[in-house]
């Protein structure tokens, strides 16, 4: 029994349209990273980007520029990589966890 090509490019297709949407709703799907026990706050979408953050005023020391720059940077990188473990859940939903099952991490474009 042959594979159909047809019902297989109809099915890639309707993956792919769906990778679409779920990728332009990533902008909505709001992570948090904190450092200092919360006392800096960074909020970032699932599309990797910085969306606000918040520093407690008690942080703010100026004869201590370089410990808030590094709970900042902590923070930061925190929820970036929030970010990245939701958007990459978000495509699981659609590819049924294909994507991370492909040789060499292979990863579609954009993504």
């Amino acid at each position: 029994m042959k594979p159909n090509l047809n019902q297989l490019l109809k099915q890639a297709q309707k993956m792919q349209e769906e990778l679409q949407r779920v990728q332009e709703n990533l902008v909505n799907i709001l992570v948090e990273g904190s450092a200092g026990g919360g006392m800096v706050k960074v909020t970032a979408n699932a599309q990797g980007q910085v969306v606000n953050i918040e520093i407690e005023p008690e942080v703010i020391d100026p004869e201590d520029k370089e410990m808030l720059e590094d709970l900042v940077v902590a923070a930061v990188n925190q929820a970036l990589e929030n970010a990245k473990k939701r958007a990459e859940e978000e495509m699981a939903k659609v590819t049924g966890g294909l994507m991370g099952n492909m040789p060499g991490g292979f990863k579609f474009p954009g993504m």
